[in-house]
C-alpha cells in the first residue's frame, strides 16, 4: 500500500510531497504576459483557490506592489525586494495557497530563484513566474537566466515585431527618438520607449527611422 509523507509546514497546513513545477513564461514587450498572469490568478480565484501574486519591488511607476497591464487591468500583489526572503513567506502564511504567481520575474536574483524552487519542491506549491528573457542591451537578466536553468517547464509567449511580420525576439530601447544599445540594465521612468522587434530590425534601427 502506498504511504503518503507529510511535512508540517508553517502554522497549521501541511504538505503533500510532490506533484508541484515551476514554470517560466517569457515574451518579449508586448506579449501579453501580465494580462496572462491576470488571467490565471482569476481562474484559480473563481473556483474559491487563493493564489499569491507577487512582483518586483523595483519598478513603481504603477505604485508599489501593482500588477498592471497595457489595457488598464490593474491588480495589488506582494513586492519582492532584494532582501525578500519569498520561502519565509509563503511558508508562515496562514494558509497553504493553491499558486504563486510572478510578474516581472526578469527582476528577480538568483537566491529569489532557489528559494521559488523550493516553494515548490518542499511544499509542493506550483509557482508561475511571468517576465522578459533579454534586456535591450541584448543580454540576459539575473532572474530570467536562472528561471531558464531551474524551471521545470518553460514557454515563450509569442508576439509580432512592431514594425515587420515577424516574430519578435528582442527588445528595443528608444530614449527621445533614439535606439539606445548600452546603459543600465534596469531604467525606470524618463521619455523611452521599448519596442519588441525581429533580429532584423534590432540590428538594423535605421530600417525603422525610415519608415519600414
Amino acid at each position: 500500500m502506498l504511504k503518503i509523507k507529510y511535512n508540517t509546514i508553517g502554522t497549521n497546513w501541511k504538505v503533500k510531497k510532490s506533484m508541484a513545477q515551476l514554470f517560466f513564461k517569457y515574451g518579449a514587450m508586448n506579449s501579453g504576459k501580465t494580462i496572462e498572469i491576470l488571467k490565471v490568478a482569476h481562474n484559480y480565484e473563481e473556483q474559491n483557490k487563493p493564489v499569491v501574486l507577487m512582483t518586483s519591488g523595483i519598478d513603481t511607476r504603477d505604485g508599489l506592489g501593482v500588477v498592471s497591464s497595457r489595457i488598464g487591468l490593474k491588480r495589488e500583489a506582494m513586492p519582492i525586494f532584494e532582501e525578500t526572503d519569498v520561502f519565509d513567506v509563503i511558508q508562515n502564511m496562514e494558509s497553504k495557497p493553491y499558486c504563486v504567481l510572478i510578474d516581472e520575474a526578469q527582476f528577480l536574483k538568483k537566491k529569489h530563484v532557489i528559494a521559488f524552487t523550493r516553494i515548490v519542491d518542499e511544499l509542493d506549491i506550483p509557482v508561475m513566474a511571468f517576465g522578459l528573457k533579454n534586456d535591450f542591451r541584448n543580454e540576459l537578466f539575473e532572474g530570467s537566466k536562472y528561471l531558464l536553468l531551474y524551471a521545470d517547464k518553460i514557454e515563450e509567449m509569442k508576439t509580432i515585431c512592431w514594425f515587420c511580420h515577424k516574430k519578435a525576439i528582442m527588445n528595443l530601447h528608444y530614449i527621445d527618438g533614439k535606439p539606445v544599445y548600452e546603459g543600465d540594465q534596469v531604467q525606470i521612468g524618463g521619455n523611452e520607449a521599448y519596442y519588441p522587434v525581429c533580429r532584423k530590425h534590432y540590428f538594423h534601427p535605421s530600417m525603422i527611422t525610415e519608415g519600414e
